[in-house]
């Protein structure tokens, strides 16, 4: 396989996780697809596209019903019908990677099904983790983590239903699914510290490759402070808890009634990915999320388009890539108090804005291109074979 153009097939997807990654391939040569469905409300890109037709409030009604009466998942039902219908588009690749244990919202019986008949249609079978699967759970239901999405659960903030789709990956049925999926890979790779450190003693844990950001589409602007601070608060309401909006909002107050004349607060909700990176073009500074130790998707491309972003930054991430604290990014910590003072520091300091942000462009250069990083994935799939 080794020194020959490839046939990847990359399937599922969340945020531009794997997009980017096929990107990087195709520039290098190789061929790659991406499947999935369009994660949500976010309408990603993809290349064939599965579709659940039953996405509407009384769609979702009926679907509910079915499963209650007849103990049967209609969503699942044609999905596979999909997958089935795309066998000859879906087998025959070289190297097959899946973003995650459990890609689709639906019984992780039918998703063994599905996995299983990718991993049989096609060779060499890869798992990306770079969402909530059972290691990255255990790991944060255990407490191993400082903080972690789990850290309001534990607190009993926002309701049990908000949690209920972490905590689904500690189930019995999914605790299955994960023994078997572990079984048939050659190996497991993460994207960042955040599912990084969950997988250090799994044998077929492969390493990290940081996230690939396409550069090419995201232009540094250096931030010109002529009037107000702009302070852009992007909140996806599913997740409000597990991200940590919800201390965001509490520092934005602090802030605002002490700095109403110096700041504007933009506020934007549920946005369409090409929307949403739209709509945070003339702040200055991101608030991205409080659990996590390393930065996801929104918060590197922010950071490439000159965006001073409040993500994770933990001291675990400072070490592995020597760098000083609030040089190219600023640690959000489940405290309100201390990121208003973080806010407070810049928006009395705005200089420090343009070097955190040419700093943090230069950071996502260096680590995060997605050629680059999609080199490292070659190297790691190549590696033994």
């Amino acid at each position: 396989m080794k020194n020959q153009q490839l046939k990847v097939l990359l399937f599922g997807e969340f945020n531009r996780a794997q997009w980017n990654i096929k990107l990087g391939l195709e520039a290098l040569g190789h061929r790659c697809i991406v499947v999935s469905h369009r994660d949500g409300f976010k309408k990603v890109d993809v290349d064939i596209e599965l579709i659940d037709p039953f996405r509407s409030t009384l769609q979702k009604k009926l679907r509910i019903l079915i499963y209650k009466l007849f103990r049967i998942d209609i969503s699942a039902i044609s999905i596979k019908k999909q997958i089935r219908a795309k066998r000859s588009e879906l087998s025959g690749f070289n190297v097959v990677q899946f973003v995650n244990e459990a890609p689709f919202d639906f019984d992780r019986r039918y998703q063994k099904q599905i996995f299983d008949w990718i991993s049989q249609w096609n060779n060499r079978v890869f798992l990306l983790s770079a969402g909530l699967d059972y290691p990255s759970v255990k790991y944060a239901f255990d407490k191993k983590f400082r903080y972690s999405v789990l850290t309001p659960y534990f607190e009993h903030r926002g309701s049990p239903s908000d949690f209920s789709p972490a905590l689904s990956y500690l189930s019995e049925e999914h605790i299955e699914l994960h023994h078997h999926i572990f079984k048939t890979i050659e190996g497991v790779i993460s994207n960042d510290l955040d599912y990084h450190l969950p997988l250090l003693d799994y044998p077929k844990y492969l390493g990290m490759i940081p996230h690939a950001i396409n550069l090419s589409k995201l232009t540094y602007k250096e931030p010109l402070i002529d009037d107000k601070i702009i302070i852009f608060h992007g909140i996806n309401t599913f997740n409000y808890y597990k991200k940590g909006n919800d201390i965001f909002d509490a520092a934005l107050k602090i802030i605002s009634d002490k700095y109403a004349d110096k700041i504007d607060v933009v506020i934007a909700k549920n946005l369409p990915y090409k929307e949403y990176i739209k709509r945070f073009d003339k702040a200055h500074i991101l608030l991205d999320q409080v659990y996590a130790y390393d930065q996801g998707f929104n918060a590197l491309e922010a950071m490439a388009k000159g965006k001073v972003v409040f993500t994770g930054a933990e001291k675990e991430w400072l070490d592995y890539y020597d760098l000083k604290e609030d040089k190219v990014a600023i640690n959000a910590l489940p405290d309100a108090e201390q990121i208003a003072y973080k806010l407070e520091w810049l928006i009395n300091n705005p200089e420090k804005i343009k070097d955190i942000s040419l700093r943090g462009r230069k950071f996502v250069e260096q680590y995060h291109n997605h050629l680059d990083c999609a080199k490292q994935y070659l190297q790691l799939w190549q590696k033994n074979d």
